[in-house]
């Protein structure tokens, strides 16, 4: 199949499926008057809300959330190598929010989830019949000691995942950084995180932009994590332990970055029984990440796990709260093993949608979620591996016999640069 076959199938296909969804939506809608509250305008909120609207008749959808901006966050990644500009990943909140969704542009100060109310930041105070947690998380940049976001840019540091405009100065460091060389360091947290594979997708692309450049030689690439292994699916995290020593690619495992000091170009890590200091010339910074501090304030967070990080306690499965049947979690918030993904919302979406229409008519819903995350593995430009799998860490492709997992292929690249985006743009309108 070449790119255009590809490309035509792919299209007839999605478009097939979107007409076929929207007019069996349009035909079984439900009449209720229940209210139902959405926090969180990404990813997952706003494609929740797209598809109750198709779904329910005289629902009062109340969707919270103060961004103006909707970030596509899967393209940081090329912003930060060049590939592409800031405003790429950028469009206007609004523009995805159906009508018969009342957008509420605040910050949620607390839920309290006996009395069934949502308070804003403003003072507002909201009953809810159905609640729906997808704030998205919280990058904690201040627990790394000498860093502070207005350095991004500047003296060898980069910090990506901060947004478009820290991307795009994390492409000027790392530019410099592949034309002068020296050592660099690529970073990613003790936390559960968003997209696991961001960190390792930064480091094949800078390197890969040095070496087009004819600068293998000079540079000194070390990737470093507190983890014992680069990934969390065992067989994928050989892949890349083999991609990293044919691309001459150090690793420092069991590493946590605690500091930096950017007048010295100087690492801090922790590590068993003490520190070590580490000489850099570019260094990648992600933070730990955590949930937001009303989802702790309110119980809604676990209490036996990741209890310093605060994630929503729900069923693996359903997404459903554990304690209050009227609550479900979706997107990075979620407490479940795997599923900080667009590719996860895409699945996460539907099981939560089905369980409040089934609850709205006096039923069990019956759909699940099965962990699927996805990751496009860019290993350089114009190759990537397209990295599927559930909580078992099973491979799961979705086009076996065409487009093999472990392996580097221009199709998985351009599923990444090309139609990665108009998938998640159906996505949020509610339409795959």
């Amino acid at each position: 199949m070449d790119r255009r076959q590809f490309l035509t199938a792919a299209g007839g296909g999605a478009a097939a499926s979107l007409i076929s969804g929207d007019v069996a939506a349009q035909s079984n809608l439900i009449q209720t008057s229940a209210r139902i509250i959405i926090i969180g305008a990404g990813a997952a909120g706003t494609a929740l809300a797209n598809r109750l609207v198709r779904r329910l008749d005289g629902a009062q959808i109340t969707l919270i959330d103060p961004r103006r901006n909707h970030l596509y966050q899967p393209g940081l990644t090329l912003v930060a190598a060049g590939l592409k500009r800031s405003d790429y990943v950028v469009s206007d909140t609004a523009q995805w929010l159906p009508d018969g969704v009342t957008w509420l542009a605040e910050w949620v100060a607390a839920v309290d989830a006996e009395a069934k109310t949502v308070s804003t930041q403003s003072g507002e105070t909201l009953p809810y019949d159905w609640l729906v947690v997808a704030p998205g998380l919280v990058l904690d940049h201040d627990a790394i000691d000498g860093f502070s976001l207005d350095m991004v840019g500047e003296n060898g540091i980069g910090a990506l995942y901060a947004g478009p405009n820290y991307a795009a100065r994390t492409w000027a460091a790392a530019r410099r950084f592949t034309e002068e060389g020296g050592t660099g360091l690529f970073t990613r947290p003790a936390t559960e995180m968003k997209c696991a594979g961001a960190p390792l997708k930064h480091t094949f692309l800078i390197d890969d932009i040095a070496r087009r450049a004819g600068n293998a030689g000079k540079m000194n690439m070390v990737y470093a994590a507190p983890q014992s292994s680069l990934f969390g699916v065992p067989i994928v995290a050989e892949k890349v332990r083999m991609l990293f020593e044919d691309r001459g690619v150090g690793t420092m495992m069991n590493r946590t970055l605690t500091a930096i000091d950017a007048s010295t170009k100087r690492a801090t890590f922790a590590v068993s029984g003490g520190v070590e200091v580490v000489d850099y010339d570019y260094i990648h910074v992600i933070p730990p990440q955590r949930a937001p501090e009303f989802v702790i304030q309110s119980g809604l967070a676990w209490a036996d796990r990741w209890t310093d990080q605060g994630w929503v306690e729900c069923d693996m499965q359903t997404l459903r709260h554990l304690r209050y049947p009227e609550v479900f979690a979706l997107g990075d918030v979620a407490g479940v093993p795997k599923g900080k993904t667009a590719a996860s919302v895409k699945w996460q979406v539907p099981v939560v949608e089905d369980h409040i229409v089934a609850g709205i008519e006096g039923r069990e819903g019956t759909e699940t979620y099965n962990g699927y995350t996805s990751c496009p593995m860019v290993t350089r430009i114009g190759r990537a591996m397209l990295v599927e799998f559930d909580y078992n860490d099973n491979l799961v492709p979705s086009f076996p016999g065409l487009i093999a997992p472990l392996e580097e292929l221009w199709i998985s690249w351009l599923m990444k640069e090309v139609a990665l985006k108009a998938t998640y743009n159906a996505m949020l309108r509610g339409r795959a």
